[in-house]
């Protein structure tokens, strides 16, 4: 539970309300997500990313997640993914991009695609999308700090939030009340052990890109390769 806290979020709470209880867009079937990061001029990403788990399982982490409540919990059968190395060639030696989109295939004709950034320009942006049988949810398309628009010769624009971490301010707050809820009433947790097969994804994602080669599962969740 303590690791994904998209789940904590009003607006990724909300998309989850039009999917299960009020059917908005009928039975997803796709997910599209991504977790792009500011660009980091420091070199403390670099540092990090000989210790995180590679792009996948420290980037798209959440994505992964988001795409296996929306989605209803399918089991991944297949896991490709390519990368691309733009602002930190230092990575190649930690075998790892800044930059790499990956596409999970689950049993029941469902499908997920990623696009994990560590090189954005103008700050944190993470998006949704959820594509049912009879309409979509969209989530963040458009990141922003606030909801001031500055206007002047150049046109209409907004700040974005820097950081993860001002973007998920408030899930982060709801997410330890509800842990600590969960003990003291003696309450079911939001989230299930078995949301565990997240990092197993992100690890097949990651070896899709480091080999070229599909990764595989069997319809018990278990790697084939």
């Amino acid at each position: 539970m303590a690791g994904f806290s998209r789940r904590f979020d009003a607006s990724y709470r909300d998309a989850g309300d039009k999917i299960f209880q009020q059917k908005s867009i009928g039975a997803p079937f796709m997910v599209r997500s991504n977790t792009c990061d500011l660009r980091d001029q420091t070199g403390f990403f670099v540092r990090y990313a000989a210790r995180n788990g590679g792009i996948f399982v420290d980037c798209a982490i959440h994505d992964i997640d988001l795409s296996l409540w929306y989605l209803n919990n399918p089991g991944p059968k297949a896991c490709w993914a390519a990368g691309t190395l733009q602002h930190h060639p230092e990575l190649k030696d930690l075998s790892d991009v800044d930059n790499a989109v990956g596409i999970v295939e689950f049993w029941g004709g469902k499908i997920a695609y990623f696009y994990c950034s560590r090189t954005q320009a103008h700050g944190h942006d993470v998006c949704t999308e959820i594509t049912g049988t009879k309409g979509k949810l969209m989530v963040n398309v458009i990141p922003k700090q606030n909801n001031v628009v500055l206007v002047d010769k150049l046109g209409m624009r907004h700040e974005v939030q820097p950081e993860y971490w001002q973007r998920f301010e408030d899930a982060f707050a709801l997410e330890a009340n509800e842990f600590v809820e969960a003990i003291v009433k003696n309450k079911e947790l939001p989230l299930k052990l078995e949301t565990g097969i997240t990092m197993k994804i992100g690890q097949a994602l990651q070896q899709a890109l480091l080999t070229g080669e599909v990764t595989r599962f069997d319809e018990n969740g278990e790697r084939l390769n």
